[in-house]
C-alpha cells in the first residue's frame, strides 16, 4: 500500500474516483472542495494498492487501476491536527464497493502513520459518510476507528424520510398544505444561472436565520452562485411564491440518491400558511420519489449537545427518522498497529487471570473522610472528652446548620433515613386519622427503603412508574394512580436528581395530599433555586457514610415547616416522649448521637463544593465516555439539579460489562440488581410487571464516584468504557 498527497494535477482522477466510488458524493468533489481553499490548507491523500513497500516510490508507476481510496482532509498546523473534513457536512474515507473491513483498517492504519511521521500530527478529528449516502450502506471505517481508540466528540442528529419505507405523514401537514394552495401559494424553482432570484432569496434567507436564529448562513450568495454554477445538476432552489413574491424556500444538494436539505427559509406569509408544508410535500411526493432518502438537515444546539425537540417534532411531520452525522476524534494518535496484523489487537479485552490496572474502589470513604482532617478527628475528640453523646449541644448546632442549608424551619436528628420517613408517615396518619388502607404513591424503582417506610407505618404503598430518561418518578403516572384512599406522595430524589416537584405538587393539591421527600441521596441538591428538604410538606434525610454527606455510622434527620409535625416525631424518636419517663405514645429509639452531629456538622460546611467536584466528574464522564454500547445519564439544563450521588449508565450486558470493569480494576456497583416488587419482603407483588423499573434494574450500573477522585482515575474509567466491546 501507497499513499501520496493529492496535488492539482490530479483533480480528474479524484474526480473519477469518487464517481465510481460506493460512499463519495459530489460535495466530495474537487470543484466543491475547493472553493473554500483560501480558508484551510488541503492535505488529502491518494491510497494505493498493489506497490509493494520495498520498491523505490515512483509516483508515476502508480496508475488509476490502483486506487483503493482517496481521503479529504484538512491540516490546521497550529493545532497540530487533521480534520475530515472542514467546511463539509462530512468527510470520510471514500473506498471502492468491494471494499472489505480488513482492507479499511490497513487503509486508515496507514493514513494515521502518514499524518502522525510526515505531518508530525497530534489530533486527527474524522466525520464519517453517514450510510444512507453510501451505494452499499456499511460501516467498515467505524470498526476502524474504534480499534484506533478513537472517541466520539459529536453527534448530530438528522431527520430523514425513507422513500423506500416512508412514514405516514402527518395529518396537521397535510391540512397546512392544503391552507397554502387555498391562500394561492404555488410551487416553483430556480433556473440556473438566475442570480436575481437567488439574491432574492438569499435576502429573506439572512432575515430568518438572524431574526430567529440569531445566525447567518455558513456559505455567502456569491459562493453559493459559484458553487450552484460549478454543479448545476446537483444544487437546485426550490422556491414557494405568492403573486410571485418569494414567500419560502430551500436549497437542494442532490447526493446520489439522496436529497440533503441545506438551507430552509419561510417569511411570516410563509409561516402564516403552511408554505414549507406545500413545498417538502411536493418535493418527497413528486420531486424526490425515485430518490431513496429526502435529508431534511440536522435539529440540533449548541454543538449537538442538545436536541431541539421542536424542530425534530416538525420534521417528523412529514414522516421523518434519525440518522446519525457524528465526529470522532483520535488524540494522541496510535504509534502501533490496531488491525489484523497486530499482536496486541488479537489480545482479548481482558485478561482472564488478571493482570488489572491499578485498583480503583467504587467509593473510597477511607480517603474521603481522610480529607477532612486533622479536623475531623479534632472534633470526634472533642466530643468523647466533653462526656455527653445524647440530645445535646452537637445535636442543636447541626439542627440549625441543616435548616439554614435547607431553608427549612425546623430540622430533628433521628438515628438513621429508614427512621426519618417512617416516624413522617406514622405522625401524619395519627394526626390526619388515616386509616390502615391508606395509601402512600412511591416510586416503582427506588431503593427498598422508601417502600418498607410506608409498610412499617402500617399504610399501603402503591407503586409509580418512573421515567426512562432520568429513573425519577413520572409525574405523568401520579394522577392515574390517586383513589380516594390515597394520601400521600413520596418522592424519591434518586441517585442525587432531583424531582420535578411542579408538577408533582399541582397534583397534591388537587386532590388534598401529603408530598414527602426522600433525601437520602441529594444532600443539597435544588429545585428552581430551592434545596431538597424544603420542596414540600416534609423530608426524610438519610447520611449514611457513603452518602453525599456522610456520619461515620448511621444517622437521618426529618426537615419541615410543620412545627407540630416537627415535635411530634421528635418525641416519636424519644421512645414516645417529649418529658423523661413520661410517654404520650408508642415511640421507638431513633436519634442521633453528639458524635455524628459533630462529624455532620463539619462536613455541612463543604458539601456543596464537594458537590461541585461529583458535577465536575459527571461531565467528564459525559464528555469523555463514547461508547456506543453503553447509556448515558441525561444531564439536566440546570447543573444544581443533580449532585451526581451516583452516576448511572445503562447497557443490556451490565453483567458482562461489570466483570469486564472489574478485570481492569475498576469496582463498579449496582442500585440495585432486583426491583422491590420482585422482593420475597414483597412476595404478594412478585407477579406483577413493571416494565420501565425493570428494565433500569436489568441494566443500570453505578461508576466510581466521590468528590476526590483524581483526574487519572476518570480517564481510567473513561478510557475502559471506550475500549469494551461485546
Amino acid at each position: 500500500m501507497t499513499i501520496i498527497p493529492y496535488s492539482i494535477n490530479r483533480k480528474e482522477t479524484w474526480d473519477t474516483f469518487i464517481e465510481m466510488s460506493k460512499n463519495g458524493t459530489f460535495l466530495l468533489k474537487r470543484g466543491f472542495m475547493d472553493y473554500h481553499s483560501d480558508r484551510f490548507f488541503d492535505c488529502s491523500l491518494f491510497i494505493y494498492a498493489g506497490i509493494s513497500p520495498d520498491e523505490e516510490y515512483k509516483e508515476k508507476s502508480l496508475t488509476a487501476k490502483d486506487l483503493v481510496a482517496v481521503f479529504p482532509a484538512n491540516w490546521d498546523k497550529e493545532d497540530r491536527t487533521v480534520y475530515s473534513h472542514q467546511g463539509l457536512t462530512y468527510g470520510g474515507l471514500v473506498v471502492l464497493p468491494d471494499v472489505t473491513q480488513k482492507e479499511v483498517m490497513d487503509m486508515m492504519q496507514a493514513i494515521l502513520q502518514y499524518y502522525r511521521d510526515m505531518m508530525q500530527a497530534q489530533r486527527f478529528v474524522y466525520k464519517p459518510i453517514p450510510y444512507i449516502y453510501s451505494s452499499i450502506p456499511s460501516g467498515e471505517d467505524l470498526y476502524a476507528l474504534f480499534r484506533a481508540g478513537a472517541r466520539l466528540s459529536r453527534r448530530l442528529v438528522s431527520t430523514c424520510v425513507s422513500m423506500r419505507n416512508p412514514m405516514k405523514m402527518m395529518t396537521l401537514r397535510i391540512r397546512q398544505a392544503k391552507k397554502a394552495v387555498e391562500h394561492g401559494f404555488y410551487i416553483d424553482r430556480m433556473t440556473e444561472g438566475d442570480t436575481q432570484t437567488l439574491q432574492e432569496y438569499w435576502t429573506l434567507l439572512e432575515e430568518v436565520l438572524e431574526k430567529y436564529h440569531g445566525a447567518r448562513p455558513t456559505h455567502t450568495m456569491q459562493e453559493m452562485a459559484l458553487l450552484m454554477g460549478n454543479f448545476p445538476r446537483n444544487i437546485r432552489l426550490y422556491l414557494v411564491r405568492h403573486e410571485k413574491r418569494i414567500v419560502a424556500g430551500v436549497i437542494i444538494f442532490e447526493c446520489r440518491k439522496v436529497a440533503h436539505v441545506q438551507y430552509i427559509a419561510s417569511g411570516e406569509e410563509g409561516r402564516t400558511y403552511g408554505a414549507l408544508d406545500l413545498l417538502f410535500r411536493h418535493l418527497i411526493n413528486e420531486r424526490y420519489k425515485q430518490f431513496d432518502y429526502l435529508d431534511l438537515g440536522t435539529s440540533n444546539e449548541n454543538g449537538g449537545r442538545f436536541l431541539n425537540e421542536g424542530l425534530i417534532f416538525q420534521k417528523e411531520g412529514f414522516g421523518g427518522r434519525a440518522v446519525c452525522y457524528d465526529t470522532y476524534e483520535i488524540s494522541p494518535l496510535p504509534t502501533l498497529s490496531f488491525g489484523e496484523s497486530s499482536s496486541s489487537a488479537r489480545e482479548p479485552w481482558y485478561s482472564p487471570k488478571g493482570g488489572a490496572e491499578r485498583g480503583l474502589p467504587y467509593l473510597d470513604l477511607k480517603r474521603v473522610n481522610k480529607s477532612f482532617e486533622p479536623e475531623l478527628t479534632a472534633e470526634v475528640t472533642r466530643v468523647v472528652q466533653g462526656g455527653w453523646y445524647l440530645l445535646g449541644e452537637e445535636n442543636a448546632r447541626f439542627s440549625k446548620a441543616f435548616t439554614e442549608f435547607c431553608g427549612a424551619k425546623f430540622c430533628v436528628p433521628t438515628g438513621n433515613g429508614l427512621d426519618a420517613l417512617t416516624m413522617i408517615l406514622v405522625a401524619y396518619k395519627q394526626m390526619l386519622g388515616w386509616d390502615d388502607n391508606a395509601e402512600v404513591i412511591v416510586p416503582s424503582n427506588t431503593y427498598i427503603a422508601s417502600i418498607l417506610a410506608v409498610s412499617r407505618a402500617g399504610l399501603q404503598p402503591v407503586l409509580c412508574e418512573p421515567r426512562l430518561e432520568d429513573y425519577l418518578i413520572n409525574p405523568e403516572n401520579i394522577e392515574p394512580l390517586v383513589t380516594e384512599r390515597t394520601k400521600a406522595i413520596m418522592v424519591v430524589h434518586l441517585y442525587g436528581r432531583v424531582c420535578d416537584m411542579k408538577p408533582i405538587n399541582e397534583v397534591a393539591r388537587k386532590y388534598g395530599l401529603k408530598v414527602i421527600e426522600d433525601v437520602a441521596q441529594a444532600q443539597g441538591v435544588s429545585y428552581e433555586g430551592v434545596r431538597a428538604g424544603h420542596l414540600c410538606d416534609a423530608a426524610g434525610v438519610s447520611f449514611y457514610p457513603g452518602k453525599n454527606l456522610g456520619a461515620l455510622g448511621d444517622a437521618g434527620c426529618v426537615t419541615t415547616d410543620d412545627e407540630a409535625l416537627a415535635e411530634y416525631v421528635r418525641a416519636m424518636g424519644n421512645y414516645g416522649s417529649r418529658k423523661k419517663y413520661i410517654n404520650e405514645m408508642k415511640g421507638l429509639n431513633s436519634r442521633m448521637d453528639e458524635v455524628q452531629a459533630a462529624v455532620l456538622c463539619l462536613k455541612l460546611k463543604r458539601l456543596d463544593a464537594d458537590n461541585e467536584a461529583r458535577r465536575r466528574v459527571a461531565q467528564a464522564y459525559s464528555e469523555g465516555i463514547t461508547n456506543p454500547l453503553i447509556t448515558l445519564p441525561t444531564l439536566p439544563e440546570d447543573p444544581q439539579q443533580n449532585v451526581w450521588h451516583i452516576y448511572p449508565i445503562r447497557t443490556p450486558e451490565r453483567d458482562h460489562l461489570r466483570e469486564y470493569l472489574s478485570q481492569k480494576g475498576i469496582e463498579t456497583m449496582v442500585h440495585y440488581p432486583i426491583p422491590p416488587h420482585k422482593q420475597q419482603a414483597y412476595a404478594e407483588w412478585n407477579d406483577r410487571t413493571y416494565p420501565i423499573s425493570e428494565r433500569i434494574h436489568h441494566e443500570i450500573l453505578s461508576l466510581p464516584m466521590s468528590p476526590v477522585m483524581e483526574e487519572a482515575e476518570v480517564q481510567q474509567v473513561i478510557k475502559a468504557l471506550n475500549k469494551y466491546v461485546v
